[in-house]
């Protein structure tokens, strides 16, 4: 009976702990009235100041949505820009909220570093870019290349796995930040440039004469990006992980930031539930009923922010590719609004 009793107590005390650590996080950004969040040092459409020093980007309106849910207001967000090499223990630290910075969801940082990766943003691929006029039509043909690299990054590990599976050599030259790794590969430091293939088409668009530069055919990894908070912090995990479904479910639902009030009178009982009419899907998260209104009304849906920052009329011209909805072809995808 006493091991029982101790036994029960231990996980009362246990789940007690996890409550408060849960509650703590969300309770501290309300208080403070800002979300502190962490993101690149500078990558065009994820995230980057703009010419009036604004951030801007893919993954910076992650943090506004979040920040659209919690406060209503998209632009009570603070950021700081932090280099791959910082960026974890930012987060671990308690230095930033979230870290939404173009970061690849792996094993290893999930168990071993103390994050919780809260869903996807961006399905990417690791590739590599090469001026034209070396005449290189395929990544197997780059044996002996000098190769410019971002430290502290999984691409750094996968080059080195491809290029000892198809028995081939390479020479790193490796850098902290991706402007300096343009900055020298534009100027002929390296051969080869390889990163995220999203990236490769950012950094491209920066390049002296991008024209003359391409991206090699073979994709030789899987890079799920997404934003990721500390371990312990499940409140505030649903809160950022549904502010991101929130982008999803409204493309899905036709909703934009454009015809949103309209959809207020719809029939449709997701949609109703999901701009705040019925229901009270918000007090769940302990953020307002109209959060996801908030999200899409300032922020937009999955859509309006993937063509505003890195789709096809923009300067990285990316197609939606598998970051198309489930239901266009692609695995884009968010669990039901109920």
């Amino acid at each position: 009976m006493r091991v029982r009793s101790v036994v029960i107590a231990a996980a009362t005390a246990t789940m007690a702990f996890a409550g408060s650590a849960q509650a703590n996080l969300l309770d501290d950004v309300k208080a403070k009235g800002f979300i502190q969040c962490g993101v690149s040092t500078g990558l065009a459409g994820f995230s980057a100041p703009n010419d009036q020093g604004k951030w801007e980007g893919f993954d910076v309106d992650v943090c506004r949505a979040v920040a659209a849910a919690v406060f209503g207001d998209a632009e009570k967000v603070k950021f700081t820009p932090l280099t791959t090499k910082e960026r974890f223990t930012a987060l671990q630290s308690g230095e930033i909220d979230v870290l939404s910075a173009n970061t690849t969801w792996t094993l290893t940082r999930d168990v071993n570093l103390g994050l919780e990766f809260i869903g996807v943003n961006y399905y990417d691929g690791q590739g590599f870019m090469i001026r034209k006029e070396l005449g290189i039509k395929s990544a197997k043909e780059l044996d002996g290349a000098s190769v410019c690299i971002q430290t502290g990054t999984t691409t750094e590990l996968n080059l080195a796995d491809y290029f000892r599976t198809n028995n081939m050599q390479f020479t790193s030259v490796v850098f902290e930040k991706a402007d300096e790794i343009r900055v020298a590969y534009d100027a002929g430091r390296c051969d080869v440039y390889t990163t995220d293939r999203s990236g490769l088409a950012a950094q491209r668009s920066l390049l002296k004469a991008p024209d003359e530069h391409m991206v090699l055919p073979e994709v030789i990894s899987k890079e799920p990006l997404g934003p990721s908070i500390r371990h312990g912090q499940s409140e505030w995990g649903d809160v950022v992980r549904w502010a991101l479904f929130a982008l999803v479910i409204g493309e899905e639902l036709g909703i934009t930031s454009d015809n949103l009030d309209s959809m207020k009178t719809s029939a449709n009982p997701e949609i109703r539930r999901f701009l705040g009419v019925e229901g009270e899907m918000g007090k769940q998260l302990g953020v307002p009923d109209d959060w996801a209104y908030n999200i899409i009304k300032q922020v937009g849906n999955y859509s309006e922010v993937y063509e505003r920052h890195v789709g096809v009329n923009t300067p990285l011209q990316l197609e939606r590719g598998i970051n198309a909805l489930w239901t266009a072809g692609g695995i884009m995808y968010a669990p039901p609004f109920r």
